[in-house]
């Protein structure tokens, strides 16, 4: 039976990995500061927990270019992953997505091109025809699709944009940031996971007309994976690049660069220093128990509780040391329990700063308790409250 004092306390608390930062001061290995990048604003993030790896101007609210649409084929994608639209679903082109300038796709006006090709041309050959013709099959208009964008980016937080178009084609009241760019494609890269090889794609054919992936890094390092360029007069040029090396996963965003090469160097840079430097540590797996719970109202009398997905964290290489985390349960648990049930949380925190909250859950189904057993209990928590009194 449990004890009294169990009962008596708020929660249960356990805490693992509990360090104080200045005992490792003198030992921890030093960061060395990120590379000089020749652009006006740039972020590198880790794509599991969103940690800022360096970051310069982030928050800048600036041209996106092209890399708008990021947001545009992820609305896209996400429709199909709820199967809304379906990737063979024909879409009509317009004379307004037709007459689109920039880089297109070269689609034809009256004709009927696949959903699928119609994404491989936004990702791949950046086609802002191929893009207007989307957003007005989703929403109506591109107005209208817009607006999905701008509800979508506050779901996101991203706090620093305004989309108005689905190609960022100029205008002063269309913006993003490097670090709202980085939000967007981490949610792309974790959301999309059938599509998000698409950004790889070096070429695309349609049309007759053979079009080249305008991200250099995809030729220079196998690592990348992803994402997409961008260009006009008044954003310069910009680059989302993403890599996995050894499981762990970088976002490096550049925007303002002077040209298609110094961008792709900004990025390579970036990249190259995160995985350098920082390392990505498994903290707990998925489905590891870490506790046995008691409980009330249950066939049996204890619950086993973990967590249902593995829980990483990108930090400095070498200060392991500085990760704690917090594991607190819920007081009184009682049955019945479904397994995935959420029962308290882990607060994970490096060097001081919390980094994520993971819910800490039933690994187990717990059936009720049988009659008896549960009049019993509830009479001795009667007598336990008139105790406590």
């Amino acid at each position: 039976m449990h004890t009294l004092s169990f009962f008596r306390s708020a929660a249960l608390v356990l805490v693992s990995s509990i360090v104080a930062p200045s005992a490792f001061s003198a030992t921890l290995p030093p960061t060395p500061a990120p590379p000089t990048i020749e652009a006006r604003s740039y972020i590198l993030m880790d794509a599991t927990d969103r940690a800022v790896l360096a970051e310069l101007n982030a928050d800048e609210r600036l041209p996106p270019a092209s890399t708008t649409k990021i947001m545009t084929s992820f609305l896209v994608e996400q429709e199909l992953k709820a199967g809304k639209i379906k990737s063979t679903d024909l879409v009509t082109i317009s004379v307004n997505a037709w007459r689109q300038g920039g880089s297109r796709m070269f689609v034809q006006e009256g004709t009927q091109v696949a959903v699928i090709d119609l994404l491989k041309g936004i990702i791949i050959q950046s086609g802002n025809d191929a893009s207007v013709a989307m957003a007005e099959h989703m929403a109506g208009s591109e107005a209208a699709f817009a607006d999905l964008m701008n509800f979508k980016a506050k779901e996101l937080g991203m706090t620093n944009s305004n989309f108005l178009n689905s190609t960022g084609l100029p205008d002063p009241n269309h913006y993003s940031t490097a670090r709202d760019l980085a939000i967007l494609s981490q949610a792309l890269v974790t959301q999309s996971a059938s599509y998000y090889p698409l950004n790889k794609v070096r070429q695309f054919t349609f049309n007759n007309i053979v079009q080249h992936n305008r991200n250099l890094l995809l030729y220079r390092d196998p690592t990348v994976d992803g994402i997409k360029t961008g260009f006009t007069d008044a954003a310069g040029y910009c680059l989302v690049a993403s890599a996995l090396r050894n499981g762990t996963r970088l976002i490096a965003v550049v925007m303002g660069a002077s040209s298609p090469g110094k961008r792709a160097d900004a990025a390579q840079a970036l990249l190259n220093y995160g995985f350098r430097f920082f390392e990505t540590r498994t903290i707990y797996t998925a489905g590891q128990e870490l506790q046995k719970l008691p409980m009330w109202f249950g066939e049996q009398d204890i619950i086993a509780v973990g967590v249902n997905q593995s829980v990483v964290m990108t930090i400095p290489r070498g200060q392991e040391k500085l990760i704690t985390t917090q594991v607190v349960a819920n007081k009184d648990i009682r049955g019945p329990i479904k397994k995935g049930q959420v029962l308290g949380k882990i607060t994970v925190s490096f060097n001081g700063t919390v980094r994520n909250h993971i819910p800490l859950v039933a690994l187990t189904d717990v059936k009720k308790a049988g009659f008896f057993k549960g009049v019993w209990q509830h009479i001795y928590l009667f007598f336990l409250g008139l105790f406590n009194k």
